[in-house]
């Protein structure tokens, strides 16, 4: 595996300093959106109940106990309840657009390492193929021996890029699919808080 690392010439190292960047990156948003995900529908229960029985200020201390997102948002709005619907409405708008930011932190790094990595490998096939022509000219012959170590070269950068890419991108595939059902959760969530505020307004 080193010795097709270093057959592939000098564009391996940039690549490889993508792969690296990209499965750093990886890393910290799988660490990131696990701990951002829960289980939406026991968390809604458990605030409709402390809503119920507690108010609004029992409901702000469960979405203090919950992590993630979700609760954040929804505590950002409970926080702006006695001021009003609308303001609570801003709020949850206002904290959900942080939280998508935040979320999304990072994914421009991956689709740039998805990018740039097969553009390298294809920018070191060129240069190895024009390696190999100058063999052939300075040498005055087409003979395989020739022009093998250059061939070698483009085909091993493509090679490189290529994977690190397609790993790349199944990782930024699945975080993509996760950030958008927490999107979804986050919508659904607060639509389903502004109703119980509601459903409480007119209780009293």
């Amino acid at each position: 595996m080193v010795e097709l690392f270093l057959a592939g010439g000098a564009f391996m190292w940039p690549i490889l300093f993508l792969l690296a960047l990209g499965l750093a990156y990886v890393i910290e948003r799988f660490w990131t959106l696990t701990r951002a995900s829960v289980n939406t529908r026991k968390f809604l229960s458990r605030l409709h109940n402390a809503l119920q029985e507690g108010g609004v200020e029992a409901a702000a201390e469960e979405c203090e106990k919950t992590p993630g997102p979700v609760a954040s948002i929804l505590h950002a709005g409970l926080s702006r309840a006695n001021k009003g619907l609308d303001h609570v409405e801003k709020a949850i708008s206002n904290a959900g657009s942080i939280e998508m930011a935040f979320l999304e932190k990072g994914m421009i790094v991956l689709s740039t390492v998805i990018v740039l990595a097969p553009m390298l490998g294809f920018t070191g096939t060129v240069s190895g193929m024009v390696r190999a022509f100058d063999s052939i000219k300075k040498a005055n012959d087409i003979s395989p021996a020739v022009v093998a170590g250059g061939i070698s070269e483009a085909l091993l950068t493509t090679l490189f890029g290529l994977i690190v890419a397609m790993t790349i991108q199944i990782f930024y595939n699945y975080f993509t699919s996760k950030i958008d059902k927490l999107i979804i959760d986050m919508e659904e969530s607060s639509i389903e808080l502004m109703d119980a505020l509601v459903e409480l307004q007119e209780k009293k």
